[in-house]
């Protein structure tokens, strides 16, 4: 019984999510259930490009992307295509994935029993409020992957998949291209899932102490680009950048600096409803209690308001596995322990409080609001869970 929210999370348990936060599928379903078709008045352009606004890069919408046609790379490459997995820092190209493997002796990933803990110490206070983040994974859909016939043009890797500023390094298009014109064959390059892990890059984890007047420290993983974003949203905070024993980091991961210190800002005025604006004037207004997550977004003209939605739920939910329980085991060495999307700590569908989202209409430019939803969410999250000093909760519990 697909209108039955129980047996569509149960559906969704193998499966991984970062666009639409679970709920629109859910809903779809039940739709479906019932016997409910696309209007055909719908305006698909429209509606992709909201997507676009939201994911950051071009997207598509329609019923084809809800049976799986999307459009992914590897998707696209032809039957006789080799196949590129990386080996250190070369490659080992075979005729299929399973050949490709076995040539490496690749033991497919793990989940590990380490705890997850904050890799950098808070600075000296006292601090009105303090925050101290572990390594997380953006766990984006599809892992990295590029197809490239001999002197063609590379294809991939499609943002599409809730990367979301994730998939920031496209190295492996010049790969791709080298290898077709090696080999004189199409060349499928891939990332597994556990290579997307250790290759990937992370939001920058952090320890963060603010002064009633907004003033503090933050100290955090050596990322080029933290100091700028500081000195916009909180002109006071001294940046202490930390060398890290750890994967790659990136402040253009959705919300990365801008979301923690709003955290901490939110704590200092003890808010619990929380607005966030952005610089385009998008802005989110969230608060979390025992009946889920109430939200209203102004993003300017919506375009489409199912896209809209899902994009503002996608973001909420993300933040909720930031804050209660997404993180990432790495070592003294600085080798990631946790190399399965179960071990990531992504809220699945049966955990996923309701959420509630109310748009502002309006006739202004559309622009996104997704990083807006990101942090006041977070914020409220966190204010919601007793404002603990670490994060995510589960791991502080």
């Amino acid at each position: 019984d697909l209108t039955d929210r129980g047996t569509v999370d149960k559906a969704l348990l193998g499966h991984l999510c970062r666009c639409t936060g679970w709920l629109p599928i859910r809903e779809a379903a039940a739709l479906v259930a019932q016997g409910a078709t696309q209007p055909d008045d719908r305006d698909v352009a429209a509606a992709s490009r909201r997507a676009e606004l939201e994911g950051g890069a071009p997207q598509r919408v329609g019923p084809s992307v809800a049976i799986g046609r999307s459009g992914f790379a590897d998707d696209l490459a032809s039957r006789d295509s080799l196949v590129a997995l990386p080996s250190g820092d070369s490659w080992i190209v075979a005729e299929s994935i399973s050949e490709a493997r076995a040539a490496m002796g690749k033991v497919q990933g793990r989940r590990s029993s380490v705890v997850p803990t904050p890799p950098i110490e808070l600075p000296a206070g006292p601090w009105a409020a303090a925050l101290q983040t572990c390594w997380t994974e953006p766990a984006y859909l599809e892992p990295d992957a590029v197809y490239c016939e001999p002197g063609g043009v590379p294809v991939g890797p499609l943002t599409n998949g809730g990367a979301f500023g994730a998939k920031v390094d496209d190295h492996l298009r010049a790969v791709a291209a080298e290898l077709a014109t090696q080999h004189g064959r199409p060349v499928r390059v891939l990332y597994d899932r556990e290579d997307v892990v250790r290759r990937g890059a992370k939001r920058p984890p952090l320890a963060l102490g603010l002064r009633p007047d907004m003033s503090g420290v933050l100290r955090v993983a050596a990322t080029p680009g933290v100091e700028g974003l500081v000195a916009a949203i909180a002109p006071g905070v001294v940046v202490e950048p930390v060398e890290v024993s750890g994967p790659p980091t990136s402040t253009q991961i959705r919300g990365a600096i801008r979301a923690e210190l709003e955290m901490a800002m939110a704590a200092i005025r003890d808010d619990h409803e929380v607005t966030v604006t952005l610089d385009s004037g998008a802005w989110c207004r969230a608060a979390v209690d025992s009946d889920g997550v109430h939200l209203v977004v102004s993003a300017g003209a919506p375009l489409d308001p199912v896209v809209l939605r899902s994009y503002t739920i996608g973001a909420a939910h993300q933040a909720l596995g930031f804050v209660g329980s997404e993180a990432l085991a790495v070592d003294s060495q600085g080798e990631v322990q946790d190399l399965t999307i179960r071990s990531f700590g992504v809220l699945r569908a049966v955990d996923t409080p309701p959420i509630h989202v109310d748009i502002v209409n309006s006739d202004a430019a559309p622009v996104a609001v997704g990083e807006a939803v990101f942090c006041a969410v977070a914020s409220a999250a966190w204010a919601q869970a007793g404002r603990p000093q670490a994060i995510p909760v589960s791991a502080a519990t």
